[in-house]
């Protein structure tokens, strides 16, 4: 299964791209889609590219349905062989 996952942007890196986390899973990505992205972030993620910026209220809320879910571990695998 393939999932758009929220992502917090940790580091900016080379231009175009950056590094996000999802509970511990670090991962370069790109940022080619999307405008004006900072550290501090939350970006939907999919296929290594980030889609569009997403509220930090919102990807929390994502991110806790997903662990109740107990999908948590399965999106930080998916992220984690991008």
């Amino acid at each position: 299964m393939c999932l758009a996952i929220p992502a917090l942007i940790e580091e900016l890196t080379t231009p175009g791209n950056a590094i996000v986390n999802l509970g511990g899973v670090r991962k370069e990505i790109s940022l080619a889609l999307i405008n004006d992205a900072a550290v501090g972030d939350y970006v939907i993620v999919h296929v290594g590219y980030a889609l569009q910026k997403l509220d930090p209220e919102e990807a929390q809320r994502t991110l806790e349905m997903f662990a109740e879910m107990g999908q948590i571990d399965e999106l930080r695998s998916e992220l984690d062989v991008q």
